[in-house]
């Protein structure tokens, strides 16, 4: 019975891993995504950072990414750059690999 013990604490353990390196590449994804909208944006330096900061924050409004792309896309519109929606999920998904890359190389 030990055995199954630790089976199952390794892989309680393993999923918990797994959870928080996925919440924390979510929430980089989403700080270069706002980075880049920053940019569209005409922000630069703590100007940018902010917006970037605003970004990851609006994901926890709701589940997915919906949330964090109807921000931006307000956003965009509201300083009359609108963009696609379909380009703005493309743009962000587009992120995510480089935060998996970020955070892998200790960053």
């Amino acid at each position: 019975m030990a055995g199954f013990d630790e089976r199952k604490n390794a892989f309680e353990n393993k999923f918990a891993h797994d959870e928080e390196l996925r919440f924390k590449a979510t929430a980089r994804r989403n700080k270069l995504f706002g980075l880049w909208v920053a940019e569209q944006l005409g922000k630069t330096g703590a100007e940018a950072d902010a917006y970037a900061k605003s970004v990851v924050l609006a994901d926890f409004e709701e589940a997915g990414d919906a949330d964090v792309l109807r921000k931006v896309q307000a956003d965009l519109t509201a300083a009359g750059k609108p963009v696609d929606p379909t380009e703005l999920a493309a743009a962000l998904n587009a992120r995510l690999q480089q935060a998996v890359d970020e955070i892998q190389a200790g960053r």
